[in-house]
């Protein structure tokens, strides 16, 4: 621990399980304050009290529920440095043929509205801290919007849509001279604990395991406080000068062509 982040405040989206939590996490043992919102009210209340973090139950895509998240941010903080858009889902989602609307329409309102809403809460807040307008605001993709998947139109449809969320929204903030950063990160094949149970669930857990590593030319998956650290540095006053940016953390699995 260096205290990377003391003095910084943060706000992390589906901050109860995966990347999301790990963020929580790391980023209150470097020093921010944090608060992080997610679905699971038993979830959030451990990792609250584990890491003295603080909790607002909300669905990211809740429009009238950001209310009380840029209030619980301002009550509690008086400032916003950092914000991690981090929920999404690919539940319910298949391939062109197959995909429903509603299916579709929940998928959008999660991964693609929910990301707007975080990105345009954050700004407003980072707007009025204290000292003048900053922060930095990262948003997760994924290497699928990169690389489509054909069995999660939706999802790659989503992932993809963000990196230019993320371009739009930091170059008209950089010409408004607000000197607040948007970026995107786009991880690979991350060992969380939804992929460590969907391997010990597997027929064949050790080929379910090779298969999930051998996406990547390195061959492994990548861990999650290898993501954390790649947030640190984007939350970090380390770099400033990025922004508009798509930062790729895949062990080379979009590098190039697969068996080629």
């Amino acid at each position: 621990m260096t205290g990377k982040l003391a003095g910084k405040v943060a706000l992390i989206t589906g901050g109860t399980s995966g990347i999301g939590k790990a963020a929580v996490e790391g980023f209150t043992k470097e020093g921010a304050g944090v608060v992080f919102t997610g679905n699971n009210q038993e979830a959030g209340n451990a990792i609250a009290a584990a890491t003295g973090a603080i909790f607002v139950q909300h669905a990211v895509q809740d429009v009238s529920g950001w209310e009380r998240v840029k209030q619980t941010v301002r009550d509690r903080f008086g400032r916003l440095d950092i914000a991690f858009a981090n929920a999404g889902t690919n539940a319910g989602d298949s391939d062109i043929e197959s995909v429903t609307v509603d299916a579709w329409q929940n998928l959008l309102d999660i991964n693609l509205t929910g990301p707007m809403l975080t990105v345009k809460s954050s700004v407003e807040l980072m707007r009025a801290n204290p000292e003048g307008s900053g922060g930095s605001i990262v948003i997760n993709s994924s290497i699928n919007g990169i690389l489509a998947l054909a069995g999660d139109v939706t999802y790659s449809t989503t992932k993809g849509a963000l990196r230019l969320l993320a371009k739009s929204s930091a170059v008209h903030l950089a010409r408004e001279k607000t000197n607040i950063r948007v970026n995107t990160i786009h991880p690979g094949v991350i060992e969380t604990a939804l992929i460590k149970g969907a391997i010990d669930g597997a027929p064949d857990p050790a080929a379910a395991r090779g298969m999930l590593e051998n996406i990547a030319p390195v061959g492994r998956m990548g861990s999650m406080a290898e993501v954390v650290s790649l947030l640190m540095y984007l939350a970090s006053d380390e770099s400033k000068f990025m922004t508009g940016s798509e930062i790729v953390i895949d062990g080379a699995s979009t590098a190039g062509l697969p068996g080629v």
